[in-house]
């Protein structure tokens, strides 16, 4: 068992480490074949999520940190690193391994959102999200919309509709 590892959820191999900082104690970011996880130095788990969690990641050169957005939130956090690449490679392939299927609602601007079908790496289980931009607040209007976009997109997967 790996230190991120649960009693109800294994986090499979370790694929990719990255030493950073959490307020301002040494940390670890770690890649495993099915999350992305937090851990203390001293090895206690500061957080973990499946890859479908991961909304978007992002590096920067010029201020040496990576910037990571989980679904459900828009709120982003900052962690410092220095050019990992082979650890910035397995982040990238791994949140691009559980996007199955994406697509932006077309919405009223100010307006944004978008709608993925995402796989949880550690089930195999398709997993519907609707992602809100930033100052998007949930609606009826985003919500049949969304929907609509959906169930286009399980009929092209060859899933069967959502029970109603």
């Amino acid at each position: 068992m790996t230190a991120a590892d649960t009693p109800t959820r294994r986090t499979g191999a370790i694929l990719a480490t990255a030493a950073t900082r959490s307020r301002d104690t040494p940390a670890w970011l770690v890649a495993t074949t099915h999350d992305f996880a937090l851990i203390a130095d001293g090895g206690d788990l500061v957080w973990r999520h499946p890859w479908h969690e991961v909304d978007t990641a992002s590096w920067g050169r010029e201020a040496s940190e990576l910037t990571v957005t989980f679904v459900g939130t828009s709120r982003h956090t900052a962690y410092p690193l220095g050019r990992e690449d082979a650890f910035l490679r397995v982040l990238r392939e791994r949140v691009q391994a559980s996007a199955v299927m994406t697509a932006e609602l077309d919405l009223p601007r100010p307006k944004k959102a978008r709608v993925a079908i995402r796989q949880d790496l550690a089930t195999g289980e398709l997993l519907e999200q609707v992602v809100l931009g930033r100052g998007t607040r949930p609606s009826p209007e985003i919500d049949v919309v969304a929907a609509r976009v959906l169930a286009i997109m399980r009929d092209e997967l060859g899933m069967p509709p959502r029970a109603r």
